[in-house]
This record gives structure tokens, C-alpha cells and sequence, in this order.
């Protein structure tokens, strides 16, 4: 089987790759160059989808495509110059195609309009429903949460792997009910591949079912095999305090305020778990997140408190 990946150098479309790679497929990376490596034992074509034309460089037909792009401009370029060459198309979307994270039934944005611009962080959802609406209903259209484990350097749930395994009072965001879901890089991707070679089209929630904070935390301390003393501090603290939620300076990470995001990590996902999805115990995540970032030296920075603003945080709580 020959599978083009767009992509393949980092994070999810590199685990795809090596996953793919590992089951036998003749994999083609197709990127720039310029995010990281593809994995060993591939074949790595180097492309510019910025450009028209700029996929000319890749040869032949593919069983297999996957596709991570977030500009609707570089899907159409692809659909256009991999006609008649393309079997089964998978596209990786992104939950951020839901319009009001207050509800947990699905209400899409507004596919964003010709001309907009796609580089804006804003346009995000709108642009990957319009790369949706390109491929149509004939693709499979995995539309991820938040992707965790190694090699994730967006540190939201690395953050937590990181303090818990510093041990001393942690501060926790929100309370321990809270909602929030998740999906191991390396189940979503193994469930990709299992969906595409099985021709599934359509939309699919690529993450768990929900569950709650307590659990993700004490699962985390099972994994590094410590007992963290958790602070819980409430939103009207947090918010008080100007500590920022998801990600970014002076956040804690995975938290989100109440009830603009209650729907936001409280979606129904049975019909991918059905489908095939295998979530792993968030131990087993945290305990080789940790272990990537020893090996890789990978420093925690891009969301989370630094040791002193949590410090000064907690000793204003109880």
C-alpha cells in the first residue's frame, strides 16, 4: 500500500507516518522541510504548497492520502493536483469547526469565505470546515481534540506531566468534576490508519469520551508514580488572579472558564470509540511523556505557571 502523508514531520502527521511505515506501507512524507524530520525509513519529497504547482514533485498514485493542512487554499491545490492519483483521502480537521463551545451538539462555523485570511489564528475553525467542504462527504474527516503524549510541544498537557513530577503542593484549576478530554498522538493516529484502510468517510470526534479533572490528574500521578498534595483553586480565584486559561504565559493549562466552555470537552464520541478508537489510561500517556521529555531535554514554556506564580498563588489559598 502506498501512502502519501502531507506532511510528516511533526507530531501527529510524523507518528502517522512511522505508524504507517511500520505496518508495511510504502510511505511518501510530502512537506517543506522546515517543522522537523520525517521519520527514518520513509521517503521524504520536499514541497511548497504555498505555490501552484508546488505538489509537481511528487510522482505516481497513492492507496492512501493523508492530509493536516489548515489553509483552505493548499487543500484545493491538492485535491486539483493529485486528481485521478488520490484513493482514499483523510483529512485531519480539528474540533475548533464547532461554533459554540457551549453546546455539546454539533453547530458548525461558517466555512470561511474566498479571500479571507487563512493565516489568521482566529479563522482557524472556519478554515478547517471550508477545507472539509472541499474534500466533501467521499473523504474521512478526523476532526481531533486535544492530541497529548510524546513529542507534544505544546506543553497544555505536558505542563502537568512536568509539576506533578516536581512534586509539592500543585495548584489545580477549576474543581475535580470538571470535564475535559484527550486523545493519545499515538492512538489517534493508529485509529487514522485503521479508519482510512477501512474506507470510512465522514466526520469523526478524534478524542476520548469525557471525563473529569481529578481523574486526568490522579492518572498522571499514577503514571509518574507520585502523590501530589492538588490545591483547587475556582475560576473566580483564577480569573481574579489573572491566571489565563488553555495555554499560553501564566495559565493553567486544560482549564477553561464556566459556562462560556461547557461544552467544549463534554462531547459524545461513542461513535468514533465504536468505530474503532482505543483510548489508553492516562498513566501509560504521562509516563512516556515524561520519559520523551528527559530524553529530549524539552523544556516546558509554552503554557503553565512558572515556579513563582504558582508559588505566589498558593500562598493565597487555604
Amino acid at each position: 500500500m502506498r501512502t502519501l502523508v502531507l506532511g510528516g514531520t511533526r507530531f501527529l502527521s510524523r507518528e502517522i507516518a512511522r505508524q504507517a511505515r511500520d505496518r508495511g506501507h510504502e510511505v511518501v512524507c510530502a512537506a517543506r522541510g522546515v517543522a522537523g524530520e520525517p521519520p527514518s525509513g520513509v521517503e521524504f519529497v520536499r514541497v511548497d504548497r504555498a505555490e501552484d504547482g508546488g505538489l509537481a514533485p511528487l510522482k505516481g498514485a497513492f492507496d492512501l492520502v493523508v492530509d493536516v493542512a489548515r489553509l483552505p487554499s493548499q487543500v484545493r491545490r491538492a485535491v486539483t493536483e493529485l486528481a485521478g492519483r488520490a484513493g482514499h483521502y483523510t483529512f485531519v480537521s480539528s474540533c475548533s469547526v464547532y461554533s459554540d463551545a457551549t453546546r455539546v451538539d454539533q453547530v458548525l462555523h461558517d466555512p470561511l469565505p474566498a479571500g479571507a485570511d487563512e493565516s489568521d489564528p482566529e479563522n482557524y475553525g472556519p478554515a478547517k470546515v471550508a477545507c472539509e467542504q472541499i474534500l466533501g462527504d467521499g473523504a474521512l474527516h478526523v476532526r481531533a481534540g486535544l492530541i497529548v503524549g510524546p513529542e507534544d510541544q505544546s506543553d497544555r498537557f505536558t505542563y502537568w506531566v512536568e509539576r506533578l513530577a516536581r512534586g509539592g503542593r500543585v495548584l489545580a484549576p477549576g474543581s475535580p468534576g470538571d470535564l475535559v478530554q484527550l486523545v493519545d498522538v499515538r492512538d489517534l493516529a493508529a485509529w487514522t490508519l485503521d479508519a482510512a484502510q477501512a474506507g470510512l468517510t465522514g466526520p469523526y470526534d478524534g478524542i476520548s469520551m469525557p471525563f473529569t479533572r481529578g481523574e486526568m490528574l490522579a492518572g498522571i500521578a499514577e503514571g509518574l508514580a507520585v502523590a501530589p498534595e492538588l490545591v483547587w483553586a475556582g475560576q473566580e480565584f483564577l480569573t481574579g488572579h489573572k491566571v489565563e486559561p488553555w495555554a499560553g504565559p501564566r495559565s493553567l493549562p486544560l482549564w477553561l472558564p464556566l459556562p462560556e466552555y461547557a461544552g467544549f470537552m463534554a462531547r459524545d464520541t461513542s461513535a468514533t470509540l465504536a468505530a474503532g478508537l482505543r483510548i489508553r489510561p492516562v498513566a501509560d500517556t504521562a509516563r512516556d511523556t515524561l520519559a520523551w521529555l528527559r530524553a529530549s531535554g524539552h523544556q516546558v514554556t509554552r503554557a503553565g505557571l512558572t515556579t513563582d506564580e504558582e508559588s505566589e498563588l498558593l500562598h493565597l489559598l487555604p
